[in-house]
């Protein structure tokens, strides 16, 4: 027997649940006891007349000054997706789970899934027909029962075709990324101006960090807005040849930002799922000519060059399938590049080397410099092998600097400027010698603990590079934090471990051919 719908006076509640739809429901709502609900259950939300629909995360509520009987809550983003006023009347019932759920099931017991299972994923988790724990489940299983390259090619596929695609109108639309792991490898925003000074067509939509103190929307945030409408981003890009824009709010490949919210608290980056993320975004962002960077070190994402050549041979498996013409330079991530690690400290990078200033960091110069020479080398009028110097002249011709100041005006300065954090605590050497290891992963942490991303000026600004002379007591590098929490949680790690070797002899430089 049905039960008939038992009408609810809708209420916004103000809790921001992170691209997931959350209902709330009173413990002593008749409706409660009556439908069998529980809490965590999926329920479906629907308007009278049932015209307007979503599906939602129920959680139930006991205290009155939260919820009345007569009432149901929703989330901020559900609120939005439901689109009606509070007062309005709504019913919910329990909803039925999604169909692809079953090729989930099926991948967690390691089968393999079709183009046809991907797309049905993808869609419902567009859809917001997919709660937190059963994304979970999904790229857990992506994770752990492993992804054989077809099944790359189709989550890519499927990430695309549930989402916007442009098209430039040109042969030629330039992309570069890098898979990071590397903190302060800000090359993007240097890569960028100088190739679309030269003419090149180079759009750049990056995702925010997942589990790194910052990624390059985060930095480019601290200078220009990077929330762009596809509309907006269409008229940057034709007049300026370039963006550094973040992907979300252009709806690009949007399951991936929704798998991305996911990622983040859980720290999974696996490499099937880096590879689709990557791939999706720049095919839907309408890119012709791809470089990809993999930096290699000991405590980097891929820590040797039989996996750096593994990963290779996926991104391009996928990419010649997908019509890109995608290129993959191997590059050395023993250490940091730059200088700052977190976004502000970051971008005081970037703009000393497009400024030309004696005193930017020489290692993000050069290998920007590099990666952006190998970009232009696609272009059919530049010849092998004088990639670098025009970028070179571009450079210090302050033709990119230019280019940069042009596209932060056109895509919105931030006036709000942020400044490092005002608390900080400098790191010092405890014996003599020379750096010959600074660990990546525990830098990044150090930085995040600050306050990274999030806080735009925490992080860390280093003294010391692999090969440098340290007496004991001398500054390694130091800290900074906006917040006393975070900024003794940083303190408190780089004092169990700061993240340097000291060695009595420096370290033997490392060549690698790529660049």
């Amino acid at each position: 027997m049905n039960i008939p719908d038992f009408y609810l006076k809708l209420r916004r509640v103000g809790i921001d649940t992170y691209k997931e739809n959350v209902a709330y429901l009173h413990r002593d709502c008749p409706i409660y006891r009556a439908q069998g609900f529980q809490a965590l259950a999926k329920v479906e939300v629907n308007s009278r007349p049932r015209d307007q629909q979503l599906l939602a995360v129920l959680n139930v509520v006991s205290n009155d000054c939260m919820m009345a009987v007569d009432e149901l809550g929703l989330s901020e983003q559900a609120f939005e997706q439901l689109g009606l006023a509070e007062g309005e009347t709504v019913c919910i019932s329990h909803a039925v789970p999604p169909a692809s759920l079953d090729a989930v099931h099926r991948k967690i017991a390691g089968e393999r899934l079709n183009g046809e299972d991907f797309l049905a994923i993808m869609q419902d988790v567009v859809d917001n027909r997919y709660s937190h724990m059963e994304m979970s489940a999904f790229l857990v299983a992506c994770s752990q029962t492993g992804m054989e390259r077809d099944e790359l090619l189709y989550l890519t596929q499927a990430m695309v075709n549930t989402g916007e695609r442009l098209d430039w109108g040109e042969p030629l639309v330039a992309d570069k990324h890098c898979i990071g792991g590397i903190p302060g490898n800000r090359t993007t925003m240097l890569v960028v101006p100088i190739v679309a000074a030269h003419g090149m067509l180079i759009p750049k939509t990056s995702s925010r960090a997942i589990t790194s103190p910052a990624g390059t929307a985060d930095t480019m945030e601290t200078l220009a807005r990077v929330q762009l409408s596809l509309e907006r981003l269409r008229e940057i890009v034709r007049h300026e040849r370039c963006c550094l824009a973040w992907g979300g709010t252009a709806k690009l490949a949007p399951s991936d930002d929704i798998l991305i919210s996911v990622e983040r608290p859980l720290a999974i980056d696996s490499p099937g799922q880096m590879i689709a993320s990557i791939l999706s975004k720049k095919i839907a962002a309408g890119s012709t000519h791809l470089l990809i960077d993999i930096p290699i070190g000991p405590t980097a994402k891929v820590r040797t060059m039989d996996e750096a050549l593994r990963l290779r041979k996926m991104f391009e498996y996928v990419g010649d399938r997908s019509g890109l013409h995608l290129e993959v330079v191997i590059t050395n991530g023993e250490q940091p590049i730059g200088r700052g690690i977190g976004p502000v400290l970051e971008a005081r990078d970037v703009i000393q080397v497009l400024e030309n200033d004696p005193a930017a960091p020489t290692d993000l110069r050069e290998k920007a410099l590099r990666l952006a020479g190998r970009i232009l080398e696609f272009d059919p009028d530049v010849r092998g092998g004088q990639g670098y110097a025009i970028a070179r002249d571009i450079l210090e011709t302050g033709r990119a600097m230019r280019k940069m100041q042009s596209l932060i005006a056109a895509q919105g300065m931030n006036e709000l400027r942020a400044k490092p954090g005002v608390l900080v605590k400098e790191v010092m050497a405890t014996e003599n010698g020379f750096v010959v290891a600074i660990d990546n992963l525990q830098m990044a942490r150090i930085a995040r603990l600050a306050g990274a991303p999030m806080d735009k000026g925490a992080g860390v600004d280093l003294f010391k590079k692999m090969g440098d002379p340290v007496t004991e007591g001398e500054p390694l590098y130091r800290i900074h934090a906006e917040f006393p929490s975070d900024f003794e949680f940083a303190q408190d790690l780089a004092e169990k471990n700061n993240g340097f070797a000291i060695g009595d002899t420096p370290p033997a430089p490392r060549y690698f051919p790529s660049l």
